[in-house]
């Protein structure tokens, strides 16, 4: 179903019965990714006295808890109330769900211990207004990364002077297949955070960052039309879920 959607100052035409899903399910098992040292998330049928609010147990209908943290168990969109001092809501902060975007692939430097994506890196790949939201897929790009237990690996992550140089580009939402854009163990820098967010003299109220989605190698680089869509938390963070368009030429 071809469909013509505007977003800043561009009309795209795409197929909304196309959708390129780049999110990572919340399971309640040990199949979940893992990071900052949480267990799984738990999904239970509620139990009440007699009553366990599973249909295979006598029940009329499926009736769960959930129990999981945005940040460490899956796909998430967080706002720049995840620094701050002051509350600000996710839910509050993203109003629209539509974007151009460009996908890059990147195989982070090797120095010392990390593994940094930088500047230098970001530049040979995106340029300045090229669009609205940034997809850094990190390569090698392994389907494990569905399920990767990510605590105490020291992850690949963006220098800050690479996220200083995607704000200046003009980049309103980015994406990263890693648990955070930080090193795992910084002492609280949060240095890419910060520089992203141009924090704290002059935030960027209004710009996201997605992190743990998982690219498939089925989608090449390029240019895509983005649906960032979020669950209606009142959080720093929520769970979401990017799809990604094929533009139609």
């Amino acid at each position: 179903m071809k469909a013509k959607i505007e977003t800043g100052s561009k009309t795209y035409t795409v197929d909304l019965s196309k959708p390129l899903d780049i999110s990572l399910s919340l399971r309640g098992d040990s199949k979940n990714p893992l990071a900052w040292y949480l267990d799984a998330p738990e999904i239970k049928p509620v139990k009440n006295g007699n009553f366990i609010g599973k249909v295979s147990e006598g029940a009329s209908v499926n009736f769960n808890n959930i129990s999981f943290n945005p940040h460490g168990h899956g796909t998430h969109t967080e706002c720049v109330g995840h620094i701050t001092r002051d509350f600000f809501s996710i839910n509050q902060t993203l109003k629209d769900f539509f974007f151009s975007a460009k996908l890059i692939s990147v195989e982070p430097e090797k120095i010392g211990e990390d593994q940094v994506i930088s500047e230098e890196q970001l530049r040979a790949k995106f340029a300045k207004n090229e669009a609205e939201a940034l997809i850094i897929r990190t390569l090698p790009n392994y389907i494990e990364k569905r399920s990767r237990k990510y605590s105490h690996t020291n992850w690949p992550y963006l220098e800050e002077a690479a996220a200083r140089y995607i704000r200046e580009c003009g980049v309103k939402h980015l994406l990263i297949d890693l648990p955070s854009v930080d090193k795992e163990k910084d002492g609280g820098k949060l240095l890419a955070h910060k520089s992203f967010w141009n924090y704290p003299k002059n935030i960027n109220f209004d710009a996201t960052i997605t992190e743990l989605v998982y690219v498939s190698n089925n989608i090449v680089d390029g240019e895509y039309l983005l649906n960032l869509q979020i669950a209606s938390f009142e959080n720093d963070a929520t769970p979401s879920k990017p799809v990604l368009y094929k533009i139609q030429q």
